[in-house]
């Protein structure tokens, strides 16, 4: 398959599983090279997602590596033979590559859970809210860039929405909802809009309001996507050097105890609601 300039944090996680499949059986890149009938480079390219894999050689390495597990096998090759070019194509060398890649995992995802909170989470910003935002956040931008921004960040709503929205749950602190972003009425509308999905059957909003002290060393904002299997879950956060996509299984432990630990301590589902609307009762 022809080399990619660069790998999309997808293509990358086939890879990285491909090599971890490696390591556990304690061969180097140049035996499965061999073994696959490529050269060392091109292993490397394989395995770091520069490289397409077919789904035969991906069914002969796990052969060669002894794995067993059929699930994860046929997932693997789910994830190399996926040929869909998403809507976020579109946006390829116009937008930073991170947030492309976020949306190709949302595609692929099985749930999403998020937790936010200085804003309100993405998925469910109205146009105005996001406009507002990126205004604040980068007031230097022309206006036809920062409605491509906006424009991104609507279609992203389609995975919670039409007729087989993904399963979402996110849990807001109450900071998140007291920052007013734009005018005090579209504000107001924001807070709607959140309290009218937390309707829908497949999405959960639970709020942490101040008054819950155990938050304190919950952590910070963070996106938690389910993939075909636990073992290819991702954790998307943002970090000093840029968007941190994690998928390590130690890492990933820690995170879905840290979700469930905020979980813990918010108010459930119909509480919830009740506390978004007298927040807007308030404005």
């Amino acid at each position: 398959m022809p080399r990619r300039k660069q790998a999309t944090a997808r293509q990358g996680r086939l890879g990285a599983e491909l090599r971890r499949l490696r390591e556990s059986v304690g061969l180097t890149g140049r035996k499965a090279a061999a073994l696959l009938g490529v050269d060392s480079v091109q292993m490397s390219q394989i395995e770091s997602g520069i490289a397409g894999v077919s789904e035969e050689r991906v069914r002969r390495l796990a052969a060669n590596y002894a794995c067993s597990d059929a699930a994860l096998i046929e997932a693997l090759v789910a994830m190399a033979t996926a040929r869909t070019r998403g809507w976020w194509e579109e946006y390829r060398g116009v937008l930073p590559d991170p947030f492309l890649d976020l949306s190709e995992l949302d595609h692929y995802a099985t749930f999403r859970r998020d937790v936010a909170v200085i804003h309100v989470p993405g998925l469910l910003q109205t146009d105005a809210y996001a406009r507002a935002l990126f205004g604040y956040m980068h007031p230097e931008w022309p206006d036809d860039e920062r409605e491509l921004w906006v424009e991104h960040r609507i279609k992203r709503r389609s995975i919670i929405e039409g007729a087989s929205p993904l399963p979402y749950e996110t849990v807001i602190h109450e900071a998140a909802l007291r920052i007013q972003v734009g005018s005090r009425r579209e504000f107001r509308r924001q807070l709607l809009r959140i309290a009218e999905a937390s309707t829908a059957d497949h999405l959960t909003v639970r709020v942490i309001p101040f008054a819950i002290g155990e938050f304190a060393g919950g952590g910070s904002s963070m996106v938690h996507l389910g993939g075909a299997l636990p073992r290819l879950d991702t954790v998307v956060r943002d970090a000093p050097h840029g968007t941190a996509f994690i998928d390590t299984e130690a890492e990933l432990t820690q995170f879905r105890t840290l979700f469930r630990k905020v979980e813990g301590v918010s108010l459930d589902p119909c509480r919830s609601r009740e506390f978004i609307h007298r927040l807007t009762e308030e404005l």
